[in-house]
């Protein structure tokens, strides 16, 4: 005997009529947590919907941000309790800008404003020089000083590398300088370095107001010439300051500081009177006056940067009434370089 269980009208899986759909409760929706907040009875009775009606701002003692619940003020609180980078730059940048001015504007001040000193002028004469690096001669230097008219000085020199620093690194110079002789203002300068593989040329038109730059470097073809303008009053140029520092007391401890142009950069030199004692070099014995130089290149900006290769330098200079460079010794990036007078001539011999 076979049983069979068969599926009633009352079971779910019965077949002969269609079995009753579950039906589940539809999900609330989830409320953001703005909605929340304005749903809250607490919340409203004590805020109220500010947004909707007003327009005010309420400010809450206490430490920033402890009264806020939700995520989004969280973010807009965190933004508005961040600094703010912009003004801190422009508070340095602003800074800066004043700092280098009012460095500028000081060292300025301190420029030598005594006028031409009424020590004599130096006669004609023409000396000869050696230049060197450690113990090593490296060069030689004829210079010759005239005076062609009434108004006017004028600088001739020439150089060379010599023995086995020729055979390293071959150089020959020539250098023309003019001065007023009544201010002691550089007028022109041109300057022409000969090396093994270029050639520099380089000219200097000095005013009151400034100097104009000229400088060649290459030949023939492919030389290429460039012009700058630096501003600033009462330069000097080697030559010129030279002649008048020359012209001051020049007492012990005196301070003076000038604004040179050499060739390519202007530089403050401050040259301070150490004192005075005897030296002796190739062309004689003197007494000496003994002299301290150090030089700050000047920016684009009138800023004072250090000499990138230059230290500082030790000078004498003849205590006499013709006070002729005897030798300097300069404390460079390469060591120690000197210059010493080897034979001295005048064009008018007493």
């Amino acid at each position: 005997m076979t049983t069979s269980i068969l599926p009633t009208t009352s079971s779910p899986c019965s077949t002969s009529r269609v079995a009753p759909q579950l039906r589940l409760p539809k999900p609330r929706p989830r409320l953001l947590p703005r909605q929340q907040e304005l749903r809250n009875r607490n919340y409203v009775r004590a805020f109220g919907n500010t947004r909707g009606r007003n327009s005010r701002v309420f400010l809450r003692t206490g430490e920033p941000g402890a009264h806020i619940r939700t995520i989004c003020e969280q973010q807009r609180a965190a933004k508005m309790f961040t600094p703010s980078k912009f003004p801190t730059q422009c508070f340095i940048t602003l800074l800066f800008a004043f700092c280098t001015s009012s460095l500028a504007a000081n060292w300025q001040t301190t420029v030598s404003k005594d006028p031409v000193g009424n020590f004599p002028d130096l006669r004609p004469v023409r000396a000869s020089y050696r230049f060197g690096w450690s113990g090593l001669t490296a060069a030689t230097g004829e210079i010759h000083f005239t005076k062609p008219s009434r108004d006017k000085f004028q600088f001739d020199g020439t150089g060379r590398t010599i023995g086995l620093v020729r055979v390293l690194w071959r150089l020959d110079v020539n250098h023309r300088a003019a001065a007023s002789a009544e201010t002691l203002q550089p007028i022109e300068t041109q300057q022409t370095e000969s090396y093994r593989w270029k050639r520099i040329v380089t000219h200097l038109a000095f005013t009151n107001s400034g100097v104009t730059r000229t400088r060649t470097e290459g030949q023939g073809d492919t030389a290429e010439t460039k012009t700058r303008q630096f501003s600033f009053p009462d330069l000097f140029d080697l030559h010129s300051a030279a002649l008048y520092l020359r012209s001051q007391p020049l007492r012990d401890r005196s301070v003076y500081r000038v604004v040179v142009y050499p060739a390519t950069n202007a530089y403050l030199a401050t040259v301070t009177i150490v004192g005075r004692e005897k030296i002796s070099v190739h062309a004689g014995a003197y007494n000496a006056i003994k002299l301290d130089l150090q030089l700050k290149r000047i920016g684009k900006h009138l800023e004072l940067e250090p000499h990138r290769k230059f230290r500082r330098a030790t000078i004498w200079v003849s205590d006499d009434a013709e006070r002729l460079l005897l030798r300097i010794e300069a404390q460079i990036f390469v060591g120690t370089v000197w210059a010493e007078l080897q034979s001295v001539h005048f064009d008018d011999a007493r």
